[in-house]
């Protein structure tokens, strides 16, 4: 009843952070990985360094046409990594930019829906699928400022637990990673560039790492096929919910 590292592992939003660093270790533990982004040159970067079966493709979640090309040029899948998506902004609610909110909402609910849509014959017909999306606790909790995201987020987590129950009877498992704070492009994207107030962001704590994310996501699809992982929150130690952070004093 084991879950092997075999098979292919499709990989979106695959250029940078827990994209990048999730397929080294299915790389690394024996899968062939297919990484899919908008930044194609990156993801070529990348495949130099992982196994000869590794495969790039330019993928743009928020385009149905392009999640279908994607699904379309890869040979099988047996784990889906649902990880594009990411915030833009940090404002109140009165205050927001309408166009931010839609962007986040295409990236993080339905390139979800677009992908997991694609990609279910392939999974299905693989005897062993498992689709992990990769959500926040910001999916299960709120700050201020942070409405769309949040909002986005939430979205992306019942879209999860009602794929789980659609899928019942079907073998394909269906896992959410629901990280805390991982340092990496991130909060770079969320203030468009400004790299002091990215920066700022986590000052006086450690932060949880890309590749911290990406060893909870490997567990979590190579458990024995009867066992299905519904859902991992990740904080750091510093960090006790979406809101509460501990920061070491300046000295």
């Amino acid at each position: 009843m084991s879950s092997e590292a075999t098979g292919r592992a499709v990989v979106t939003g695959a250029s940078s952070g827990i994209g990048a660093a999730t397929a080294r270790r299915l790389s690394a533990t024996g899968f062939a990985v297919t990484l899919g982004a908008r930044r194609l040159e990156r993801l070529e970067a990348l495949a130099k360094d992982l196994g000869s079966g590794t495969q790039t493709l330019r993928l743009d979640v928020t385009d149905e046409a392009s999640v279908t090309a994607f699904a379309a040029a890869v040979p099988s899948c047996e784990v889906l990594v649902c990880n594009a998506g990411g915030a833009l902004g940090l404002e109140p609610v009165t205050e927001i930019s309408e166009d931010y909110w839609r962007q986040m909402w295409e990236a993080n609910v339905m390139g979800v829906v677009r992908c997991a849509r694609a990609f279910l014959p392939q999974l299905t017909a693989s005897g062993n699928g498992r689709i992990v999306v990769v959500t926040s606790v910001a999916g299960h909790q709120i700050y201020i400022n942070g409405g769309g995201y949040t909002a986005a987020k939430h979205a992306a987590a019942v879209v999860t637990d009602t794929l789980r129950l659609e899928l019942l009877g079907k073998p394909v498992r269906v896992t959410e990673i629901a990280p805390g704070m991982v340092e990496t492009e991130f909060s770079l994207v969320r203030f468009a560039g400004d790299e002091e107030r990215a920066t700022n962001t986590y000052k006086g704590m450690t932060p949880l790492t890309a590749d911290n994310v990406a060893e909870a996501i490997v567990w979590a699809v190579t458990r024995p096929t009867n066992v299905t992982i519904a859902r991992i929150d990740l904080f750091s130690r510093a960090q006790g919910s979406a809101r509460d952070v501990y920061r070491e004093p300046s000295s």
